[in-house]
């Protein structure tokens, strides 16, 4: 009934240091993106958060927060569409992964340098200005 107000939903993964930089995700394209991936039809968000970052790394997550700490809409401006993510704290026991299309190099970026950059997407932008306030 209302075409317009479609949202692509994602759940991605705040995942922090002791210093509270953010973990982000090298793509094969050269931009960073949190961790996590698009919702399936009748898929709890954990349950998707989980497996997208075990599809995206082969790391599992061994905790994730039971509320989102976040909520970023955005315009996809490649693929023309409308997205929203769902942002739940979550934590991992180490870095060692496996590298995907989604995810090439792992690195912790501190909230103020993720504004200044030109190679990280805009949404992961957009979470930064709300940690910010």
């Amino acid at each position: 009934m209302y075409p317009e107000c479609f949202y692509r939903v994602s759940c991605k993964a705040l995942i922090t240091n002791e210093q509270g930089h953010i973990l982000l995700a090298k793509e094969t394209n050269g931009n960073w993106d949190m961790l996590g991936g698009g919702l399936d039809h009748h898929e709890e968000p954990h349950e998707g958060l989980a497996r997208e970052v075990m599809e995206e790394t082969g790391l599992t997550l061994h905790s994730i927060a039971s509320s989102p700490s976040y909520f970023v809409t955005f315009q996809n401006t490649t693929y023309k569409s409308f997205c929203a993510n769902v942002v739940f704290r979550a934590q991992v026991d180490n870095l060692d992964f496996t590298a995907s299309d989604e995810c090439t190099k792992l690195e912790y970026f501190a909230v103020e340098d993720i504004l200044a950059r030109d190679d990280i997407f805009d949404s992961v932008k957009k979470l930064a200005q709300q940690i910010l306030g």
